[in-house]
């Protein structure tokens, strides 16, 4: 297992926080009635997050689906049913226990990948999001959570069974539940090995200070 470079918990990311809101209920707000990219136009919630606020795990994943887009929940569909059994069971919690909530909070049409400028506009209230709950581990959900979290074009095959430092503690990638249940077994083994190596790390302290790894 490879322990890689540190993150910080802003992203080095300039102009990308969310001023004047200083609670999730507060960002919650705002976001509901976003219009910063046109998936705005075709959604009908808004998928904003849900869990536990002050949760020392936080799981990112894409974006909504069709189901979520009606729920107004991230992972309700079949991922999210498998997403919830392998919390049960790698990590002894359910999801209430933790927080969910996705790169883009707008269901892009058809399913389709989010598009560069409409992980721009969202990206300021996921990371408000992750600075609001200063979780111990952040586990990323698949290649755009994954690169957009790590600021890497590294795939998610590559990357998983890393670790990373980030912010005031650890990001450990995984595949999205939908990888793994397309994927078949080989997939499913390495998510829960990266959920069992999440909940190992989760009463790990990170090294002091905000240089590399030694």
């Amino acid at each position: 297992m490879t322990v890689r470079a540190y993150r910080p918990v802003s992203w080095q990311l300039p102009n990308a926080t969310m001023p004047g809101v200083g609670t999730l209920q507060a960002l919650r707000a705002e976001a509901l009635t976003c219009t910063r990219c046109p998936l705005a136009e075709g959604r009908t919630q808004v998928v904003f997050g849900i869990g536990d606020e002050a949760a020392d795990l936080m799981l990112v994943g894409e974006g909504p689906g069709r189901q979520e887009d009606l729920r107004g929940e991230p992972f309700v569909g079949r991922s999210g049913q498998l997403l919830d059994t392998l919390l049960r069971q790698e990590l002894g919690m359910g999801r209430e226990a933790c927080y969910i909530a996705n790169v883009v909070k707008c269901r892009p049409p058809g399913n389709r990948d989010p598009l560069p400028a409409e992980i721009a506009a969202c990206r300021p209230y996921l990371q408000a999001q992750i600075e609001l709950i200063r979780p111990v581990v952040v586990v990323s959900l698949g290649n755009f959570a994954t690169r957009l979290l790590l600021d890497t074009t590294e795939g998610i095959t590559r990357l998983r069974g890393t670790v990373h430092r980030f912010g005031p503690g650890w990001l450990v990638p995984t595949y999205h539940p939908a990888a793994a249940l397309r994927g078949g077994t080989e997939v499913l083994a390495g998510m829960r090995a990266d959920l069992v190596r999440a909940k190992r790390y989760l009463s790990v302290d990170p090294p002091a200070g905000d240089g590399p790894d030694r």
